[in-house]
């Protein structure tokens, strides 16, 4: 390290944060990588981390449909509409805090980092890494599901957390991304 101005290296104290974590992140995804990577799940994650669509697809049909929405949450159709209105408010607030996050953190992703460590099972994605849409919907949907039945939540937390673990696995995102 050393001051501009005398040719050196000079880092703000924020970058020396992010670059500490960023290579604890990276030590992580290595552990990840060398402990349990295999063909099964080299096969299994990459179809996981899609389910996060799923729960996209399922609020949709809890939004919109009256038979899925618990009768203690929605007494009139004048709140039904309210209710409606909340939910959209809330996956906009989703779209847009991912959208904005993504832009003023714009953390690059360990594949664009590291590019050699391993080839990727999916695409190389293009937007910053933190935060991990798939994650967040995942585990916004699973919660909603868990407000209204125990019994469709707990499993939907599992696969949640399974959709931000496959992220890591994907080397898509860091461990504090999701």
């Amino acid at each position: 390290l050393g001051r501009p101005e005398m040719g050196g290296i000079f880092l703000t104290h924020k970058e020396v944060i992010m670059d500490a974590i960023t290579q604890f992140d990276l030590n992580i995804l290595h552990a990840i990588h060398e402990g349990i990577s295999c063909g099964f799940l080299d096969a299994v994650f990459p179809k996981l981390t899609l389910l996060c669509y799923l729960f996209i697809g399922a609020a949709v049909v809890f939004l919109f449909f009256r038979k899925f929405r618990h009768p203690e949450i929605v007494l009139r159709q004048v709140q039904m509409r309210s209710e409606r209105r909340k939910h959209l408010h809330h996956c906009r607030e989703l779209r847009v805090g991912n959208l904005l996050l993504k832009n003023l953190v714009a953390r690059d992703r360990p594949c664009w980092i590291d590019p050699d460590f391993l080839q990727l099972l999916v695409s190389v994605p293009k937007d910053f890494s933190f935060p991990s849409a798939h994650t967040m919907i995942s585990v916004s949907a699973a919660a909603a599901l868990f407000h209204y039945s125990k019994a469709l939540g707990i499993p939907a937390l599992v696969i949640a957390a399974l959709v931000g673990f496959s992220r890591l696995y994907l080397f898509v995102h860091f461990p504090t991304d999701v």
